[in-house]
């Protein structure tokens, strides 16, 4: 809000400080040199303080700004009170996408998409509110205009013409200065809620960025994984620019629209940008940020090629201009959640890929102005939207092999999983040669086993054949024994009766 809210106030900060509006277009360099300051600074402060006492103490130097422009009637200062503001915007863009990426880690994509949504909202919002606030104006300028020229003094209001009518400029000051304090105050209060989680817990960003530094991990080409995707954000954001500040005018010199067609042109353009950001928000919760980026980067080149060939059908530059718009939505967000899938995103890093847009934002539309002021007949605008797409296209396979590659320690972690394993087959082998060395042995102590089994079988056989004629030769033996007694005239029990044992061990003997 802060930053769209200029456009429609130019004029009046024109008037104030008492300078035609082509006079004082060094206050945009100014704001874009203090974003570029606040980006560098933000990146390295935010590795070294608190996150939220950062954002906040950025949201108050905003305020302070916004409340001096309305009452500036110096140009100097006016541009350092945009200086300031730009700064100020530099810090939150680079500490939000950092912060958001520290507070919930892989599952960042849709609060991501959130972030940036915010960023259209705003830029929707803050024209509306000029409008609300300058309203009135417009109908008191009415009888001024019918004794001087009403056209100039809306488009270009000279210093000349704001001393003709300064009642008409306290009305215009005091319209303006509304929009300015609206969005200071709301900016204040958010601040304030920073400094309340400031206050809760000043430790968590420190423990939550060493966490995060000790679950990450550089990827092996760190730096120019993060060069590349400064050159991939500098050529998305120039063109997303470019296109959306310069096509109301091809519509109206090239298509030959007249001036509501041209500006209904332009708004289909930010409002499919703003649509579909929204609508990644939940696209975010299941798909992958390489998929996105992916199906985004295809519909770009296929809408910018449509635009750069086929823009004179009426029809296709209605429906590339949409499609445009939506391929673009999706890509800033999406690309600094993918990177931090495969690397570690600090401040610093983060702080690049903001300047790198912020570069874009403001080399890309100038070149392809000069271009456009020397070559008239050629709609450069078109051409410039299909080389930024071509340049993404081609940057994002590179950017992906560069992140993919493996690190070195996973290198050295694969080959000691490799020698882990080696070592573990070759033990099994082992331990199955001493298995199979075993179960040999075991076999052979099995068929021992079964010879004495079957060894025993026989022993046992031939006992119980040996008992069977024990027997059948008892009785005989008994019906002898009493005649050789006789015969013998020895009594049948002999000092005991051991002859008779000796007699029947020598029978068992011959027996056996």
């Amino acid at each position: 809000m802060s930053i769209a809210v200029l456009g429609p106030t130019f004029p009046n900060l024109a008037a104030n400080v008492g300078k035609n509006v082509s006079d004082i277009y060094y206050i945009f360099v100014g704001r874009s040199l203090g974003y570029l300051g606040g980006s560098v600074v933000g990146g390295v402060l935010f590795d070294c303080m608190n996150a939220s006492l950062l954002l906040a103490l950025s949201m108050v130097a905003t305020t302070v700004g916004l409340y001096g422009i309305p009452w500036c009637k110096d140009s100097v200062l006016l541009t350092v009170l945009m200086s300031v503001i730009g700064g100020s915007m530099g810090v939150l863009d680079t500490g939000g996408n950092v912060l958001a990426l520290n507070t919930w880690g892989a599952e960042a994509g849709p609060h991501m998409q959130a972030l940036h949504f915010s960023f259209a909202v705003g830029a929707f919002v803050a024209p509306i509110l000029a409008k609300m606030a300058l309203g009135g104006s417009e109908t008191k300028e009415i009888p001024v205009a019918e004794k001087t020229n009403h056209s100039d003094l809306k488009s270009v209001p000279t210093a000349s013409a704001a001393s003709a009518v300064p009642a008409l400029q306290d009305h215009l000051e005091e319209d303006f200065l509304w929009s300015y304090v609206v969005i200071g105050t709301y900016l204040f209060l958010v601040s304030l809620f920073l400094f309340v989680l400031y206050a809760k817990g000043s430790s968590d960003r420190d423990d939550k960025s060493k966490t995060s530094l000790e679950k990450g991990k550089l990827a092996k080409h760190h730096w120019a994984l993060i060069g590349l995707l400064f050159t991939f954000f500098l050529f998305y954001v120039g063109a997303e620019v470019t296109y959306g500040s310069y096509v109301f005018t091809y519509a109206m010199v090239f298509a030959e629209m007249k001036e509501n067609e041209a500006a209904a042109l332009n708004s289909v353009f930010w409002g499919t940008f703003a649509t579909c950001r929204g609508v990644a928000i939940f696209g975010a919760a299941f798909l992958y940020p390489g998929t996105m980026i992916t199906l985004s980067l295809s519909a770009s080149a296929v809408s910018s090629f449509a635009l750069a060939f086929f823009a004179h059908y009426r029809a296709l530059l209605w429906v590339g201009t949409a499609v445009y718009g939506a391929s673009m939505a999706t890509v800033f967000p999406s690309g600094i959640s993918w990177v931090e899938q495969y690397t570690v995103v600090e401040g610093k890093s983060a702080s690049l890929f903001v300047i790198g847009a912020a570069l874009g934002e403001m080399c890309i539309p100038a070149v392809v102005g000069y271009l456009q002021g020397r070559f008239h007949h050629i709609p450069v605008i078109m051409y410039a939207a299909f080389l930024s797409s071509a340049m993404t296209v081609i940057l994002f396979p590179v950017m992906y092999k560069l992140a993919t590659s493996p690190r070195e320690n996973d290198l050295k972690e694969v080959s000691d999983t490799e020698t882990r394993k080696a070592l573990l087959s070759n033990s099994r082998l082992t331990e199955d040669e001493e298995d199979e060395e075993d179960e040999q042995d075991g076999r052979e102590w099995n068929e021992a086993d079964f010879e004495v089994i079957e060894m025993n079988d026989k022993l046992k056989n031939s006992l119980t054949d040996s008992s069977h004629k024990r027997s059948e030769n008892s009785p005989a033996q008994v019906s002898l024994q009493p005649h050789l007694d006789d015969v013998s005239g020895n009594s049948p029990v002999v000092a005991g009766g051991s002859p008779q044992r000796q007699n029947g061990t020598i029978d068992w003997e011959k027996n056996d």
